[in-house]
């Protein structure tokens, strides 16, 4: 009777522990044969959403960081030739859902050239809407701080907020104006 007992423990507890064991080493396993390509991946998509923002930019320079409010942000120098093209910068703000990443261009004269958004989990069909590419071409061109409007026509330095999801329409704001301060910062002297 008690070593039946032990039979219904031990071996249930042995097969549970040799099942995690396999399960754990395939996952690491799979882990170190994905981990290079998943990085390649990351550093393609990173190099081409900087030409997307810095269509001007033939090549871009390693990247720096430049610190603003105690934040550290990484940047990116566009060149076409030899000139100076302008800037990419990766922000990002809290939104609805959580962080919203992103890329800016700003060319040299600190005007906007493009955004592109990297990360974003906001509400389906509300939040999600800024990934469209209408909401992003909002921000081409602008070149002071960015104010967001519910109604009406938005002005030289507004953009029209999305419907039902007037806080992420704030953090974009919030991250292409972390963008043009860090412009004012790295790149304000080539302004004249």
């Amino acid at each position: 009777m008690k070593n039946s007992k032990v039979k219904e423990i031990v071996i249930p507890a042995v097969s549970l522990f040799l099942i995690c064991l396999v399960a754990t080493a395939l996952l690491g396993f799979t882990n170190k044969v994905t981990e290079p390509k998943i990085e390649q991946l990351a550093l393609e998509t990173q190099t081409r959403t900087k030409a997307e923002v810095l269509s001007t930019a033939d090549s871009f320079s390693e990247v720096k960081t430049v610190e603003l409010d105690g934040v550290s942000y990484e940047y990116y120098e566009g060149t076409k030739g030899s000139e100076l093209a302008g800037y990419v910068f990766a922000t990002s703000a809290k939104g609805y859902g959580g962080d919203i990443d992103i890329m800016v261009g700003v060319d040299t004269e600190g005007k906007v050239t493009g955004v592109s958004i990297l990360d974003i989990s906001e509400t389906a069909g509300l939040g999600m809407n800024a990934k469209n590419e209408s909401f992003l071409k909002q921000f081409d061109g602008k070149d002071s701080e960015i104010s967001v409007i519910k109604n009406g026509t938005a002005g030289d330095s507004e953009i029209q907020a999305l419907t039902g999801a007037t806080i992420t329409s704030n953090a974009m704001a919030k991250a292409v104006n972390i963008a043009l301060s860090l412009y004012a910062q790295v790149g304000g002297e080539n302004n004249g």
